[in-house]
């Protein structure tokens, strides 16, 4: 082992040292304390493989208080699992159904968040340990008693033992990103209105600070209830608020700003005029004026110009970040919002740069309300004051009808949870099987071997596997000459567990999966010499299960699902695609011909774009943990591309097509609606060939798909036809986005998908087009499936 410890130890040898510590110490005063001091031989085997699966074959996240509450809520459980395997071991094929059907269960529930993948393993484990003979349901007792014993040392250990610092809260990060938009905000009131270099990195580094690969997982809002939901929704919105100010294009020349029109007139003060301006507003569209005599209101009362939506978005930014803080805001910054979007959508008049921009403002400002609402929900629940349609469906539904929708929606061979499920739970029982059937001694190995080594890829687990198998036999080595010189003297065994255990726990995650089963076989082979004469055949033994079960993981590994997400992001995202294009046909089709329009939770049709998009975003996140294969994907592909079109495409029509309240909107000119019409067509129509290229069934198109537009903006992708209304700009601004989307999945070299929501795309070279769309309008019910652990 020279060569092991570097002379400074690195943040992950400090980090597993810290776990080695805390596990071993419980481990092995469970142990002790019930073989010595209660002379329970079971009683001391269950405290010390229970401690050892919760923490040292699990990855329980967060900080030592928060995996001592996760082990408190995990002990109820525990002791269903060993009753279950207690009772069901007494025939082998009993015991073959409840691991086939435990097993499952127990994978599937990655599905509700980080928590939950973390503890899988460790569960499994409760359940693996009992079920194997002798089948004696009078020991339950003991066997109960020793798990929570052990469970218990674990809890206080992670409580008290070197604990870590405390991660910085996702509300808290999510504050902080607001009042970095409410600073952006107000910076672009003024001449030149664009954002300097260093508010740009620091828009960028606040935006990245809430992907969830940045945040540690138990920080992650992954759950399905309200508050997870809403709280995931917060951090999508305000990165799409991040990234709309550093796009928004600066006025028209002709047009001074509102707060340069303060400077220059008599109206006051720049809070006097926004207030009367929005009163005017309010008074303009109550009196049933149209676009032109509202705007002619306002300025009559504020000096000569509209309200300013810039200061209002950054009044409800600094608002939504003192919500988030526990701060009780009156929401006056919220309503006075909610007034000038009013203004904003009654206002039709102006040339087309005016009509840009007037398209561009109206998201900043439908995607800052969007961030306020999903905050407050955040923070209350189900008690906050919330419209029932539209993106925030969830804010009335109970706990269990959101976890149903949460777990329904992954019952499929579609889904990597559910693929992954069936793989492992199908391997486990074939393993339990051939242990029962064969009686290996020590079968227990067999499917520890199974659970540990089996990986979401057959290439994964062939490489893994082969490590393993040497690190076992050279163990199985070191074992079997231990207990070939020390015999039966258990003082020995009893003295060198505790720091071989350290050394195991330390190495095994830094060193890698050689070293862990090389070490960990020595550990169990001085484990069992205690509680029963051992020779050096236990350790042959120990070699046999483990090249058992690794030969069943490698088999289930080429059956189900062998390629993993590989294959399955690929299909997932060409079938996103194609469900994608109906949308953008539909919804263009829609706009032109105008008509009643009234508030739904999501448009016709939506619902399948979204369970889609939940597909993709759960492949990408398990894509993105395992190796790449033999063969490499090409370069420049961006898959997040894709997820970030199918939310343009999915909440960009229900912006366009889901009001607020019902309304008839007219149709659009002749020309207006030919142009739109064709635009959308020639947007679908490049999101078929793409997806015919991405698609891995066979019939693909191999050579680059070339892109009608491979530099789309709102103002090159379609011609400004005369006359045309504020709606068309909209719509126009909205396919230029995913037109820029596909550019980026199709490896070009266009950047500007980031803006939407908050990619990997420097915020300062995002294109200036992106800002005009209303694609970007978020979702918790779609975003709290991606990035979520990179682990499913």
């Amino acid at each position: 082992m020279g060569g092991a410890f570097p002379r400074r130890p690195s943040p992950a040898y400090r980090a597993a040292a810290r776990r080695a510590l805390r596990v071993t110490i419980a481990a092995t005063a469970g142990f002790y304390v019930l073989l010595h001091g209660f002379d329970s031989a079971v009683g001391a085997t269950y405290a010390l493989f229970g401690a050892i699966a919760m923490a040292g074959l699990s990855h329980l996240p967060g900080s030592g208080r928060q995996r001592a509450v996760l082990l408190v809520d995990v002990v109820p459980v525990c002791w269903v699992l060993i009753t279950l395997g207690t009772y069901l071991s007494v025939r082998t094929w009993s015991a073959v159904v409840g691991m086939l059907v435990v097993g499952f269960v127990l994978a599937f529930m990655a599905v509700g968040g980080p928590r939950f993948a973390g503890a899988a393993t460790g569960l499994q484990l409760m359940y693996i340990l009992p079920s194997f003979p002798p089948y004696d349901p009078g020991s339950l007792g003991e066997r109960l008693a020793g798990a929570t014993f052990g469970l218990v040392l674990l809890t206080l250990a992670e409580m008290t033992l070197l604990p870590e610092p405390a991660a910085l809260p996702y509300r808290e990060r999510a504050a902080r990103a607001a009042d970095g938009a409410a600073r952006c905000a107000d910076r672009l009131r003024s001449a030149p209105y664009t954002l300097p270099d260093a508010m740009l990195h620091t828009a960028r580094a606040l935006s990245t600070g809430l992907r969830s690969s940045q945040v540690p997982e138990a920080e992650r809002p992954a759950g399905a209830g309200v508050r997870p939901r809403a709280l995931a929704h917060t951090g999508l919105a305000t990165r799409t608020l991040l990234g709309r100010l550093t796009s928004l294009p600066p006025p028209p020349p002709a047009t001074a700003p509102p707060r340069e029109a303060e400077a220059g007139t008599e109206a006051g003060t720049g809070a006097e005029a926004w207030t009367a301006g929005g009163a005017g507003a309010e008074r303009g569209a109550q009196a049933g004026s149209t676009g032109q005599e509202a705007r002619t209101r306002a300025a009559e009362v504020s000096g000569a110009r509209l309200p300013d939506p810039l200061r209002a978005v950054a009044g409800v930014a600094r608002e939504t970040a003192a919500r988030l803080r526990g701060g009780m805001p009156d929401g006056r910054a919220h309503a006075r919002l909610r007034q000038i979007r009013q203004t904003l959508t009654a206002a039709e008049d102006g040339s087309p740069a005016v009509l840009r921009r007037d398209a561009a403002l109206l998201e900043l400002v439908n995607v800052a309300l969007a961030m306020s609402t999903a905050a407050d929900i955040a923070v209350r629940g189900r008690a906050a004051d919330t419209p029932e349609p539209g993106p925030f469906w969830y804010a009335r539904m109970r706990a269990p009808r959101l976890w149903w929708r949460r777990l329904s929606g992954h019952v499929g061979s579609r889904s990597v949870f559910f693929q992954n499920a069936v793989r492992i739970s199908l391997a486990l029982a074939a393993a339990r099987l051939i242990a029962g059937i064969d009686t290996l001694p020590h079968g227990f190995w067999v499917l520890l071997a199974t659970l540990t080594l089996t990986r979401t890829t057959v290439r994964e687990t062939r490489k893994t596997e082969r490590i393993a198998l040497t690190g076992t036999l050279v163990g199985a080595l070191v074992a079997a000459a231990s207990l070939a010189l020390v015999g039966t003297d258990i003082e020995v065994y009893a003295v060198a567990l505790p720091p071989l255990m350290l050394v195991t726990f330390t190495l095994g995650p830094v060193k890698g999966v050689g070293w862990a089963q090389a070490l960990f076989t020595v550990v169990v082979a001085l484990v069992f010499a205690q509680l029963a004469p051992a020779t050096w055949q236990l350790a042959e033994f120990r070699l046999l299960d483990v090249l058992t079960g690794s030969a069943i993981g490698a088999v289930f590994g080429l059956l189900a699902w062998p390629r993993g997400a590989h294959d399955e992001l690929r299909r997932s995202v060409a079938v996103l695609l194609r469900i994608a294009a109906e949308i953008v046909v539909a919804t263009t089709a829609q706009i032109a011909a105008g008509g009643r329009r009234v508030p739904v939770v999501t448009a016709p049709g939506h619902r399948s774009l979204q369970h889609a998009l939940v597909m993709a975003e759960s492949a990408y996140a398990q894509y993105q943990s395992e190796p790449k294969g033999p063969t490499p994907p090409p370069v420049g592909q961006d898959w997040q591309a894709a997820l970030i079109a199918g939310h343009h495409a999915l909440w960009g029509a229900d912006r366009l097509l889901v009001p607020p309240e019902p309304v008839v909107v007219p149709p659009l000119g002749r020309e207006a609606a030919e142009s739109a019409i064709r635009t959308g067509d020639r947007v679908a129509a490049d999101m078929l060939l793409t997806s015919a290229r991405i698609d891995p069934t066979g019939d693909t198109v191999e050579t680059p798909v070339p892109l009608h537009a491979p530099t789309a903006s709102a103002t090159t992708i379609a011609a400004d036809p005369p006359g045309a209304p504020r709606l068309y700009y909209a719509t126009v601004s909205w396919l230029a986005s995913l037109t820029t989307d596909l550019v980026r999945l199709a490896g070009g070299t266009g950047t500007g998908a980031g803006a939407g929501t908050g990619a990997d795309a420097p915020v300062g070279k995002r294109r200036s087009h992106r800002a005009g769309g209303p694609g970007a309008a978020p979702t918790a019910g779609c975003h709290d499936e991606v990035d979520r652990r990179n682990r499913p």
